[in-house]
């Protein structure tokens, strides 16, 4: 089964631009990675930031956290951030709706 990494940011004000911009320029860091699946970056009406991503399994992902290249893009990342939260999860099912069947 697919694991899921969700990661809620809290950007500085007035910095969401360049934040933006320093995430699309490091998303190979992820998604060049054998075990990603994918990764997608949204934002909340509060302005809040949420990042995720899809993994093969659990223990790939954890050995990503410790590559060079996840350590690299999140430095620079982190002088964006003033707060968020962490969370992992297993995805159990995923169903397509009408929309994505017809984009084939």
């Amino acid at each position: 089964m697919t694991f899921r990494v969700m990661l809620r940011l809290e950007i500085e004000a007035g910095r969401e631009a360049e934040f933006e911009k320093a995430w699309l320029s490091g998303t190979d860091a992820v998604t060049g990675h054998s075990a990603n699946l994918g990764q997608s970056l949204s934002r909340e009406p509060d302005g809040t930031y949420v990042i995720v991503s899809d993994w093969v399994d659990e223990p790939q992902f954890r050995r990503f956290e410790e590559s060079p290249a996840h350590l690299e893009h999140r430095a620079t990342l982190h002088p964006f951030r003033k707060g968020g939260t962490f969370h992992v999860m297993e995805v159990l099912h995923t169903l397509r709706g009408e929309a994505a069947a017809g984009a084939r």
